[in-house]
C-alpha cells in the first residue's frame, strides 16, 4: 500500500508534468474553435424551438455567456497539458453552481448543485473554471481590476486551504465533512452582507414542493394541473404524457428499495415541459406534479435529459470509471452527484426515455436556494468565493488522492496565484466570445430571445 508520503511525493513529481506557476500562462490556441459554432453544434441536437432563448440569455453579459459556454471553456482546457491528477469534476462549476439544498435529514447544507457536466479529469479543471467565473462576475458588477483578480484568487486559496487540511484528516472524516448553513453567518461580517445571507438562508427554506404548488398550478376542470406559461412551462400532449409516465415509471426502478416505498405513496397527476438554467436551455426537461395524502401533499419531481458531458471528448477513456463506462448519461450524472456532494436528493435517480435518451430526476425545489452574484460588493464577492473554492475542495477531497493534490499544491501560494492570473486572461477571452455571440445575433446568424 502506498504511504501517504509516496502519495505526495506523486504529487510533487507532477509539476515536472505542469509546473504550478505555468498554469497562470494562457493563450489561446492557434486552431481554437469559432465560440458561436461550438454553441451551435451543441444546439443540433436539443429542441430547436427553444435555443433562441438560449442565445438571448448568454447574450445579456459575459457572465451569463460564461455559464452557457461549459463546452468552450471545456475545449480550451483540454488544449494544454495538465497535471494528471484526477478528481470526479463538477464539470461546469462556476458561482452560480453552487448553493444551498435540504439534506435527507432536513439540514440545509452548502454545496456543489449542479452537476450535468460532471465527468473525471484533471483536478484543476474546475479550480480555474470556478476562478474565471469570479473574474467575469466581479467584471460586471464593475469591480477595478485589482479587486477583479483578488476575488479570482480567493477563490483558489480557499481551495488550497481546504485541500491542505483535508489531506490530514482520516477518509471517514474527509468523507463526513459537510458545510452546513449554520456554519455560513460566522463567516459574514455583520452588516448589510450578514443580512443578505440571513435572507438568501430564510428563502432557501422557504423553496418547497409546497411553494412551488402554490405557484405552479392551478384548478382545471376540477383537477390540478400545472399551469401553462409559453414558453418556459408548456403542457405535454397526451401522448407525451404516456411518455412520461412510462419514463417516471422506469425512473423508480433505479432508487433504493426504502425510496421506492415512499415513492409509491404518491400518484402521478400531471407533467409539464420545463425551461431550466442557461446552458440547459434545449434540453429535454420535464416537471412532473406527484399527489400524496390528498391534494395538499405535493412532490414536484425534474427530468432531466442528460446527454454527454461536454469533457467526454477532451478526456481519454482510461479515465472513465466504471459507472461512467456504462455511457447511460443520466446515470453518470447521479453517480457524480453521489461522489460529489456531502448528501443527496432521496430521490435522485436516472432512466431511458423515449428515443433511447438518458434521463436523470431530482427534486424540483427542496430548499434549493443560489447567492444572487450579479450585484455583489468585492467584500462580500471574495467571501463567496473563498466559500466556494472550499467547498469545491471538499468534494475533490472525496474523489481523487487528496494528498497527492496536496504535495502537488504544496505550502506555498504559486497555483492560487497562477490561477487568479488564469482568471484573468480568461475573463478576457470570455468577452471577446460574448461580443462574438452578441455580432452573430445582431447579423441575423443566430436567432436570440431577449428578456426571457
Amino acid at each position: 500500500m502506498t504511504t501517504p508520503a509516496e502519495r505526495r511525493r506523486q504529487g510533487r513529481a507532477a509539476r515536472e508534468r505542469v509546473s504550478r506557476s505555468a498554469h497562470g500562462r494562457w493563450i489561446p490556441a492557434a486552431d481554437r474553435p469559432d465560440p458561436v459554432a461550438v454553441l451551435e453544434r451543441q444546439g443540433e441536437d436539443r429542441v430547436a424551438r427553444l435555443l433562441p432563448i438560449r442565445y438571448g440569455r448568454m447574450a445579456d453579459t459575459p457572465f451569463t455567456f460564461l455559464r452557457g459556454a461549459a463546452a468552450v471553456m471545456a475545449a480550451d482546457l483540454a488544449a494544454g497539458p495538465d497535471t494528471g491528477l484526477t478528481v470526479q469534476l463538477c464539470g461546469d462549476a462556476h458561482l452560480v453552481n453552487f448553493g444551498l439544498y435540504a439534506s435527507p435529514e432536513r439540514a440545509l447544507l452548502f454545496d456543489v448543485n449542479d452537476f450535468d457536466e460532471t465527468y473525471p479529469g484533471p483536478f484543476e479543471w474546475d479550480v480555474k473554471r470556478l476562478a474565471a467565473s469570479v473574474a467575469v462576475a466581479a467584471r460586471d458588477n464593475g469591480h477595478d481590476e485589482e479587486r477583479v483578480r483578488r476575488a479570482a484568487l480567493s477563490a483558489a486559496l480557499g481551495y488550497a486551504a481546504a485541500l491542505r487540511r483535508l489531506a490530514g484528516l482520516r477518509e471517514l472524516d474527509v468523507w463526513y465533512s459537510r458545510i452546513d448553513s449554520a456554519d455560513l453567518l460566522p463567516l459574514v461580517h455583520r452588516g448589510k452582507q450578514r443580512r443578505r445571507v440571513e435572507a438568501d438562508l430564510a428563502a432557501a427554506r422557504r423553496r418547497t414542493s409546497l411553494q412551488a404548488f402554490g405557484k405552479l398550478t392551478e384548478e382545471r376542470d376540477g383537477r390540478r394541473r400545472i399551469v401553462s406559461a409559453p414558453p418556459l412551462i408548456e403542457p405535454v400532449s397526451k401522448t407525451e404524457l404516456r411518455s412520461v409516465g412510462k419514463v417516471y415509471s422506469d425512473y423508480r426502478a433505479t432508487l433504493a428499495e426504502d425510496r421506492r416505498v415512499l415513492l409509491d405513496r404518491f400518484r402521478f397527476v400531471d407533467a409539464a415541459v420545463k425551461v431550466v438554467g442557461v446552458g440547459s436551455v434545449g434540453t429535454r426537461c420535464y416537471v412532473v406534479l406527484l399527489e400524496g395524502r390528498d391534494g395538499r401533499d405535493p412532490l414536484f419531481l425534474q427530468l432531466k435529459e442528460a446527454g454527454r458531458s461536454v469533457l467526454e471528448d477532451h478526456l481519454p477513456a482510461t479515465r472513465v470509471d466504471a459507472e461512467v463506462a456504462a455511457h447511460h448519461g443520466g446515470r453518470r450524472v447521479v453517480t457524480g452527484q453521489h461522489l460529489m456532494q456531502a448528501a443527496s436528493d432521496i430521490f435522485l435517480g436516472w432512466t431511458t426515455g423515449p428515443a433511447g435518451r438518458h434521463f436523470y430526476a431530482r427534486q424540483l425545489r427542496d430548499m434549493k436556494g443560489t447567492a444572487d452574484v450579479a450585484d455583489m460588493a468585492p467584500a462580500g464577492l471574495r467571501a463567496y468565493a473563498d466559500l466556494c473554492g472550499r467547498t469545491l475542495a471538499r468534494a475533490h477531497a472525496r474523489t481523487g488522492d487528496r494528498l497527492a493534490i496536496a504535495g502537488y499544491l504544496g505550502a506555498a501560494d504559486t497555483f492560487a496565484e497562477a490561477i487568479a492570473d488564469f482568471a484573468v486572461l480568461y475573463a478576457d477571452r470570455t468577452k471577446l466570445d460574448h461580443a462574438e455571440l452578441v455580432a452573430a445575433i445582431g447579423e441575423g446568424r443566430i436567432k436570440a430571445t431577449r428578456g426571457v
